[in-house]
């Protein structure tokens, strides 16, 4: 008689609030792309942990008098370099060299759209900070199936672990922004998304965790 071993089931988590927040999904072909190209992937989420910890601490130092930012943007900017740290060792156990990559378009790109405005350009910029980790978030989700597939399950596992922090830093940056202006956001957030929304569905010579639909 013979007894089947029971393999460990990894599935992205349902992510309801990042799906009805972004105008799209990830493109299979972007999907595919980076599925063959896990170094590159590894590589540049390295990059994108340590300038989102960058960001934050921008931010605490250009608004050193707003509590509410300084305790969020503290607590996140402590997350994203413990998942520096986390992918970096993972680059350092499949023997990868981590390096400094060229930037992609997608931040440059989305910033072109923020108003110039002090208070407008604040708002804006908490904006974009949701859009960026909601958009990480929900490629983590798009990764797993095919990571799984490939038998990466230890990658596959711990960029499930990452989606609960990533949500909740979109949250975060939603909050803020909403809490330090007294006009809704709702047609700010929107126009942002569409200009996000191209970047993720266009072609994109520059491949990166960010970027478009590979060229």
């Amino acid at each position: 008689m013979t007894t089947s071993v029971d393999l460990p089931v990894i599935e992205a988590p349902a992510i309801p609030e990042i799906d009805a927040f972004l105008l799209c999904s990830t493109p299979q072909a972007w999907v595919d792309y980076a599925l063959n190209h896990l170094d590159l992937v590894l590589i540049d989420h390295a990059q994108c942990e340590k300038k989102a910890a960058a960001a934050a601490m921008s931010l605490m130092h250009r608004h050193p008098d707003r509590f509410e930012l300084l305790m969020k943007m503290s607590q996140l900017a402590r997350e994203e370099l413990l998942h520096f740290e986390q992918v970096v060792k993972l680059l350092l156990e499949r023997s990868i060299p981590y390096q400094s990559l060229v930037p992609g378009r997608y931040a440059k790109k989305i910033r072109q759209y923020i108003r110039t405005s002090e208070l407008g350009r604040f708002v804006d910029l908490l904006i974009v900070g949701a859009i960026i980790e909601a958009r990480s978030c929900e490629r983590f989700a798009a990764l797993i199936p095919g990571l799984v597939a490939q038998g990466e399950m230890g990658l596959a596992k711990y960029y499930r672990s990452l989606i609960k922090s990533e949500a909740r830093h979109f949250e975060d940056y939603l909050y803020l922004a909403n809490l330090y202006t007294d006009k809704p956001i709702t047609e700010r957030v929107a126009a942002l998304l569409e200009a996000e929304k191209q970047l993720i569905e266009s072609p994109d010579p520059v491949f990166r965790f960010h970027s478009g639909v590979p060229a």
